[in-house]
């Protein structure tokens, strides 16, 4: 791995930390009629708070499409996946509340399972699978659960709608991690003509503005610490299955890296966990009546 693509990832990191913090903020002050719907973001929109936390997802996307441009999707998503420490970290300026012990456990999982599965699982380039039907059957299985997902989240109570939410959203930005990848190399093969006339690049489009409203509506509805953690965990997820999936990425298969590859990512999901929950993640400022009408318009429709 090279030292630039490790700054690339960790810098898109930072900026997507940051910029998650900011649009929680300004959430949870929006409409709840609003919810699911593209209204939201037309609310938000005029919140100065937001527009900077989106500011800054736009910078984290951008590095984050080079630093694909640059290395393998299977270990650029892991090094993304550390976005929750930045988050953290300003939660953690903002709240004036230290680690603890939970918090470097947290840390601790989070940084030794992705170092464990870079370590393990070597990722390296290979050749892309040119048959279209295992990239449908994959990016249809990931689209698939998020509908699932969504659609529970609609029904369920207050308590699991968001990080259901959070869920669908993660596995829509793994797939659409993929799609940036795949159309960073048309770009780079035929330039903006065969950019332009691939499906990948309006793709990468509609799963962006999709995954924005329903991460904006998990952030609506609940305190980041329900929402980040599972937005964090499913999108690595994501994004290594279609990397190995179609994308030609290579891991070890021996026994022993297989062990420390799974290893290593259970420690990611954990220390996201941990660290998700920590106190210094703030709980949001949702009163109790918002909370009613929350509960309310996830049941509802």
């Amino acid at each position: 791995m090279s030292f630039l693509l490790l700054i690339l990832s960790v810098s898109a990191a930072c900026c997507l930390g940051f910029g998650f913090v900011l649009q929680q903020q300004a959430a949870a002050h929006a409409p709840l009629s609003d919810f699911l719907s593209p209204r939201l973001l037309l609310d938000l929109v005029r919140v100065p708070r937001w527009l900077g936390g989106i500011g800054l997802m736009v910078c984290g996307m951008a590095l984050g499409a080079i630093a694909l441009g640059h290395g393998e999707l299977s270990l650029v998503e892991p090094l993304l996946a550390t976005n929750l420490l930045f988050a953290l970290a300003l939660s953690r300026w903002q709240t004036k509340q230290s680690l603890g012990r939970q918090g470097w456990a947290g840390l601790a999982l989070l940084a030794g399972g992705v170092t464990a599965f870079i370590v393990a699982g070597r990722p390296e380039g290979g050749e892309a699978v040119a048959d279209p039907f295992r990239h449908w059957l994959i990016i249809g299985a990931m689209v698939g659960l998020a509908l699932l997902l969504t659609t529970y989240a609609k029904r369920s109570r207050l308590s699991a709608g968001p990080v259901l939410l959070a869920l669908a959203a993660g596995l829509l930005y793994g797939v659409q991690d993929a799609l940036t990848r795949v159309s960073g190399q048309r770009f780079s093969e035929g330039g903006w003509t065969e950019l332009v006339t691939g499906w990948q690049v309006y793709g990468v489009l509609l799963l962006g503005v999709t995954g924005l409203i329903l991460v904006q509506s998990a952030f609506e509805t609940a305190p980041l610490r329900m929402s980040l953690p599972a937005l964090t965990a499913a999108q690595p997820l994501a994004g290594i299955a279609c990397g190995v999936g179609f994308l030609g990425d290579r891991l070890r298969t021996d026994t022993g890296a297989l062990a420390w590859e799974a290893a290593g990512l259970a420690a990611i999901v954990v220390g996201i966990v941990l660290l998700g929950m920590h106190p210094a993640m703030p709980r949001g400022c949702v009163p109790a009546p918002r909370e009613q009408q929350a509960q309310a318009a996830l049941q509802s429709g």
